[in-house]
């Protein structure tokens, strides 16, 4: 029975109806086990006094303040992107529109990097939405119930994200290796123009992670003599391990926001070169 189910499940995903009404009813769980983070916080705040919230209130307003100026000077830039993107016959959607989410949950499976967020189909996250958090990207939705969703981190080993250098375009495929603070770019040439420090970001091919979010920093170049291929590690610029609040970034208007099955794109990513299976951003295999 149970090699039957696995089967079902696997190859006919016969079973995700299952599946998200089991992740529904294990909310209330999920809530418990956050709850006391939550009285944590909110009993510290018992004891703030009038001098410390002044002061947080001081700080707030000239963060307020400095990021007011930040808008405004933003919004000159995104009417000249707009007007050149007009120019371009582009797309002229500049924002991604986004949901913010907690993470109220861990895989405790040593071997696979997945996050609970309290944001599910009610909230109209569905599997393949990119999740951000303030650093960068983290990973992808790979399923959702009603209330509550589990998400795929970047560095799990079965996840894929191509991305560019954003020096000079240059386009590769990042993978996980299983380490949170370590992701492999792989199939580069070592003729290729790359340096430690260079800044990958997402590159939107496949559709399913959006273009130009960063998601990682190039930290180690590796040539083997006689080898085609150069070893390069990179670290992620999300807080995979510390970040409680997250953003689910939703397709553009009139984009499916039901994407593909991640099951397929790990596999791909498995297989030497590159393919196109293979940059629709890898899930969980």
């Amino acid at each position: 029975m149970s090699a039957a189910l696995v089967v079902a499940d696997a190859r006919f995903d016969k079973l995700s109806t299952i599946r998200s009404t089991i992740a529904t009813g294990l909310a209330p769980i999920y809530w418990l086990g956050n709850a006391p983070y939550e009285f944590t916080d909110w009993f510290a705040g018992l004891f703030e006094n009038k001098q410390d919230l002044q002061q947080e209130n001081e700080d707030l307003r000239a963060r307020l303040l400095i990021l007011e100026r930040r808008a405004l000077k933003y919004a000159a830039l995104a009417s000249e992107n707009n007007e050149l993107r007009r120019l371009m016959n582009s797309s002229e959607v500049l924002d991604d529109r986004v949901i913010v989410g907690e993470v109220v949950g861990v895989s405790p499976d040593p071997f696979s990097h997945e996050v609970i967020i309290n944001k599910g189909r009610s909230d109209g996250v569905s599997p393949g939405q990119a999740i951000l958090d303030a650093h960068g990207l983290m990973g992808q939705v790979v399923q959702s119930s009603q209330i509550t969703s589990r998400v795929l981190l970047v560095s799990d080993s079965s996840h894929a994200v191509p991305v560019e250098v954003v020096r000079n375009g240059l386009r590769a495929i990042l993978l996980g290796t299983g380490d949170t603070d370590t992701l492999d770019l792989v199939h580069v040439p070592d003729t290729a123009d790359i340096r430690e420090g260079d800044l990958l970001v997402s590159s939107g091919l496949g559709g399913r992670f959006p273009r130009g979010y960063p998601v990682a920093e190039v930290s180690r170049i590796t040539k083997e003599p006689g080898e085609p291929f150069v070893s390069i590690e990179a670290t992620p610029k999300a807080q995979l391990n510390q970040s409680r609040l997250v953003l689910v970034v939703f397709p553009p208007e009139g984009a499916a926001t039901e994407l593909d099955s991640v099951g397929d794109d790990a596999s791909a990513s498995d297989e030497g070169e590159p393919t196109a299976q293979e940059t629709t951003e890898g899930g969980q295999g």
